[in-house]
């Protein structure tokens, strides 16, 4: 039976989470509620709206969810830019980051792109 979690974009999102979270703990600790709290927040909002929008009956409601999820992509890059910026970073880390996160947006404009043909 098929699930999310057969998606190759869900996998990949489960991934950077664990990702984001690992390298979030080097973090200065009066950032918790701040930019650390941020970038974990979006980075899980991704694999969870691909979940939710599997979930839907619709192809236009998935589409929905995936649309929210490459949003959430892009704040990501975002902070990981910011935190990079003031140091939070390492220049590799950030690059690795930066790569993966590229990774999956292509991956969901392509999968969103394919639901769109098939509608």
């Amino acid at each position: 039976m098929s699930t999310f979690r057969n998606l190759l974009i869900w996998q990949k999102a489960m991934a950077l989470v664990t990702k984001i979270y690992k390298t979030t703990q080097q973090f200065p600790k009066e950032e918790i509620f701040g930019l650390t709290s941020q970038i974990r927040r979006c980075s899980v909002s991704m694999p969870s709206n691909i979940a939710e929008g599997y979930g839907r009956n619709s192809d236009g409601d998935f589409l929905r969810f995936l649309n929210i999820a490459t949003a959430s992509l892009f704040e990501l890059q975002t902070q990981i830019e910011i935190a990079y910026n003031i140091d939070y970073l390492a220049q590799d880390t950030f690059n690795a980051l930066y790569a993966d996160t590229r990774e999956l947006e292509i991956m969901l404009v392509s999968f969103s792109n394919k639901i769109k043909e098939r509608r």
